[in-house]
């Protein structure tokens, strides 16, 4: 194993290591039985598929089969149990062990829940009582807006123009340009993108929208100093939103938001792969929800490209695994709103580390089995989410294995850098960050510390 990367290494070095032999010493041991004697699947399996596997495992969605009657898990039990015991499926690929476990968006299984599927196989694939399979599941339509049942339609929709892709090609970047067709400012409360057309979900490898206006001569920009947190002086808008398989909408913290200026336009990125069938007029969508007129957030979040790449760029020999490592300071004070690393086949884990300004170092998260075909964005539940004061560096590390043992690795053989096909590699992490007044992140930490003492003193008293 080569390491690209200085020698202050030792504490991300010793977690990876953990992380990438602990897989399969961490699936649970099997339980033929529960606290209400074998396990079957009406009664104890198909509640935990319908909770955390249906909505993706269903007609018209983006999986591969159903998983909606006994039949349909009995005929895929030996792939559920593979994939479930590896943790690869739901797709959920944080490290359990470390880190901030609050997230709005969590749909992971828990330990006792692997165990119940396991058991399931294991015991015999029972199906039990008819009388203990629950009712059909109801889920939104999968070519909906996903938060439409949060916010109702969107308050506007920009499309990209429509591209055909043949059948066999290489890959290609669309990159059109759209008006949002906006007169007056409006602050953004949630943002989603979805592939849109003919098939578009097969081909769409993921989507960059940027939001394109002219903030230097809006009054957004005007007598702000740099400390500020809704001004110009942070940069113009940038990227907008990120989309790539796994990840639904942005919904905004309370008080926190993007704003859209008039004339603005979104600037497109859209990879597209063939898949062995000619696919026509393929476009995607962005939804925009807004806060009602004359609403003002007093935070303005930005989605930041934290990159991870180190000082020489990629660079990772054949047959081994690559540790590269970047830091980025905070200049303000701010708040994390997601956790969303970003790499391609041969992407292994990231981690993302706070070094305070005295000195102390905290391992936020960590992303111990990367699966290049997901990218999940880790949301926060908003107390939960850190509070960061300036000064503070954010450690990110990343991983690479390009070595036969990686099932996912095209050709062991090649030297790998970056670029943008899924042959070459990344590794960057997306975070929406929200800037804070000072007086402002103050008076958080103080909450979410008065927060804490009050739950230790319930559980003290409860347990006298």
């Amino acid at each position: 194993m080569r390491d690209h990367t200085p020698a202050s290494r030792t504490q991300a070095a010793i977690a990876f290591a953990a992380a990438f032999g602990a897989l399969s010493a961490a699936a649970p041991m099997k339980a033929q039985e529960n606290g209400h004697g074998a396990v079957t699947f009406n009664r104890d399996a198909m509640p935990i598929l319908q909770a955390k596997c249906q909505e993706c495992h269903q007609d018209g969605s983006i999986a591969p089969m159903p998983l909606l009657t006994y039949r349909d898990a009995y005929r895929w039990a030996s792939g559920i149990r593979d994939k479930v015991s590896s943790r690869v499926m739901p797709p959920w690929h944080l490290d359990p062990t470390v880190g901030i476990q609050e997230f709005r968006n969590d749909r992971s299984l828990s330990s006792d829940e692997i165990g119940t599927i396991l058991a399931w196989i294991d015991g015999g694939r029972v199906e039990g009582d008819p009388a203990d399979l629950p009712p059909p599941a109801e889920f939104p339509d999968p070519n909906e807006w996903r938060l439409l049942g949060d916010f109702g339609e969107p308050d506007l929709v920009v499309a990209s123009e429509p591209f055909t892709l043949e059948a066999v090609t290489m890959d290609k970047w669309w990159r059109p340009e759209t008006p949002t067709g906006l007169t007056e400012p409006r602050w953004v409360r949630a943002i989603e993108i979805k592939p849109a057309g003919n098939d578009a979900r097969t081909i769409t490898h993921h989507v960059l929208a940027f939001l394109q206006q002219d903030e230097e001569d809006s009054p957004m920009s005007a007598g702000i100093v740099e400390a500020s947190t809704r001004g110009g002086a942070m940069g113009g808008a940038g990227l907008f939103m990120e989309w790539a398989v796994g990840k639904d909408g942005e919904i905004f913290p309370e008080g926190a938001g993007k704003i859209m200026l008039p004339g603005s336009k979104i600037r497109w990125e859209v990879h597209m792969h063939a898949m062995g069938k000619r696919v026509e007029d393929s476009y995607v969508e962005l939804g925009v929800w807004f806060y009602p007129k004359g609403e003002e957030p007093r935070n303005r979040t930005r989605l930041m490209f934290y990159n991870a790449t180190g000082p020489t760029g990629l660079d990772i020999p054949p047959g081994e695994v690559a540790v590269t490592q970047d830091f980025h300071t905070l200049r303000w004070p701010a708040r994390l709103e997601n956790f969303q690393p970003h790499m391609h086949m041969r992407g292994k884990a990231m981690a993302l580390e706070a070094i305070y300004p005295d000195g102390r170092k905290e391992l936020i998260n960590q992303v111990d089995n990367f699966q290049w075909n997901w990218h999940i964005n880790y949301i926060y539940e908003e107390d939960a989410a850190p509070l960061l004061p300036a000064g503070t560096t954010l450690v990110i590390t990343a991983w690479h294995d390009n070595t036969p043992g990686n099932p996912n690795n095209p050709d062991p053989e090649q030297w790998v850098d970056w670029g943008d096909r899924t042959v070459d590699e990344m590794a960057h992490l997306w975070v929406d960050v929200t800037y804070l007044d000072p007086a402002e992140f103050e008076t958080l930490v103080a909450a979410r510390e008065e927060a804490k003492r009050a739950a230790e003193a319930q559980t003290n008293n409860s347990s006298r």
